[in-house]
């Protein structure tokens, strides 16, 4: 199992005030699979997802990721494993400005153990999400959809074991968002483990499997019977 977690619980306190945003959340998540976790906005979906890629710490429970307890480690062991085993794609790129497409996605390396051929890898990776053609350009010379390309070859470069990305298509356009719903799904078919965190349904069912959530309590979990329904609807053939 790449991803158990048990009766998490997220609270935050101001002043006298406690606000719980999670409710003792519990499942698992296996090695390949293509997840979506959906709700509308204050749900918690996008705390969850910080929790799930090491970003942010539960209240309470468990959190396992190959069978170890991040639960445990400090500051320093969690920087170090989600540099390593996690990648992360935003709404907002939030790429480097006045850098290169290159330079980019090449930044996760410069933290790597791997310090040898950085550059090659990048480039690789640049062209396996269709930019080979923009490698040398500066981020603000490339449109909406190619930054968001270049975020997920970002997020790609150390290989992760999951990809998280967190409304993906909410600054695009249909036709890149479009593009950016096919590379996703052409990464899981090649065995990468993605979980998707989106509002919108016809995004969340290009998904095998949806977990649905209201206010901070898992409402529903269940599997996209048919996906070939779910792609024609965001208009992938």
């Amino acid at each position: 199992m790449l991803i158990t977690i048990k009766n998490i619980s997220k609270e935050y306190e101001s002043g006298e005030a406690t606000t719980k945003v999670l409710c003792d959340i519990s499942f698992n998540i296996e090695k390949g699979e293509f997840v979506s976790i959906m709700g509308p906005s204050g749900s918690g979906k996008s705390t969850l997802m910080h929790i799930l890629g090491l970003l942010d710490r539960q209240t309470t429970g468990t959190y396992l990721f190959e069978g170890e307890d991040v639960s445990k480690f400090d500051d320093d062991e969690l920087a170090n494993f989600r540099n390593e085993k996690i990648g992360f794609v935003f709404q907002a790129f939030h790429l480097l400005p006045k850098t290169t497409v290159l330079e980019n996605v090449m930044l996760p390396l410069i933290y790597s153990k791997d310090k040898k051929n950085h550059e090659e890898k990048a480039t690789k990776i640049l062209t396996d999400v269709g930019l080979s053609h923009r490698v040398n350009y500066m981020t603000n010379q490339i449109s909406g959809g190619e930054k968001q390309r270049v975020a997920i070859a970002r997020a790609l470069v150390n290989n992760p074991d999951v990809l998280f990305a967190d409304e993906p298509t909410g600054n695009l356009d249909s036709k890149s968002g479009k593009q950016i719903m096919e590379i996703l799904q052409e990464l899981n078919d090649k065995g990468h483990t993605i979980i998707l965190v989106t509002h919108e349904t016809a995004t969340a069912e290009h998904a095998d499997r949806i977990i649905k959530i209201m206010d901070g309590e898992i409402v529903e979990d269940y599997k996209v019977k048919d996906k070939k329904i779910a792609k024609n609807e965001i208009g992938i053939k």
